[in-house]
């Protein structure tokens, strides 16, 4: 790599960093290119549209930036299961990749809350969705976690799973927020994190379903 190409990944590098925490720490909304071209260092205020184009590009490519690392995780623990897993076993494929992740990053990290903030942006979050379907490993977690919830009725069964989608992305979220900002948190170390995500929702995965009454 040549001294000017080594430039250009060093600033993509800064920009991608910078934002995550700006995103993470005041929403994607608020914070403009132009701010984040400035709190990465950059004389020129266009850097960010000059090295991704547009924020969704830029958003785009935070959240490439993790799905590799991640996508490994989740490959090695649908490995490790394939076939024999239960219910709690898929639910850890589920879970464990992002408190793994975050642990191995060391503190301080910015993506989860970054995550929690694009997942609430209505225009932003088929992002994450977009990138979740090109994770072959998740979708066999999930193949694997519907097979041991085939007794639930479908409509039940989407619920919970929405339910669960908001447990692990907010969670996850708050603990990080909690870590950044000094606070207690009801566990100890991420994994212990982890493994009180997994109890909670497999708890409510299997929890009884109440009959709906018809309406009148």
């Amino acid at each position: 790599m040549n001294v000017k190409a080594a430039r250009a990944s060093a600033t993509r590098e800064s920009i991608l960093v910078t934002a995550e925490r700006l995103f993470a720490e005041h929403g994607v909304q608020v914070v403009s290119n132009r701010h984040i071209s400035e709190a990465a260092g950059q004389g020129n205020n266009a850097a960010v549209n000059y090295h991704f184009g547009t924020k969704v590009d830029l958003v785009r490519a935070i959240v490439r930036r993790h799905a590799e690392p991640m996508e490994r995780l989740r490959a090695q623990l649908v490995e490790s299961i394939d076939g024999d897993g239960d219910l709690r076993g898929w639910v850890a494929c589920l879970v464990l990749p992002s408190t793994r992740y975050l642990r191995e990053l060391g503190a301080p990290t910015w993506f989860a809350r970054f995550s929690a903030q694009v997942m609430t942006d209505p225009a932003l979050r088929k992002i994450i969705a977009e990138e979740s379907l090109a994770s072959p490993a998740l979708a066999r977690a999930v193949e694997g976690l519907n097979r041991c919830l085939g007794d639930l009725p479908p409509d039940v069964r989407a619920e919970r799973s929405d339910m669960a989608r908001q447990l692990m992305i907010h969670m996850v979220a708050e603990r990080e927020r909690a870590l950044a900002e000094g606070t207690a948190t009801p566990r100890a170390t991420w994994d212990d994190a982890g493994t009180g995500l997994i109890d909670a929702i497999t708890g409510l995965l299997l929890a009884p379903v109440t009959p709906v009454r018809p309406p009148g």
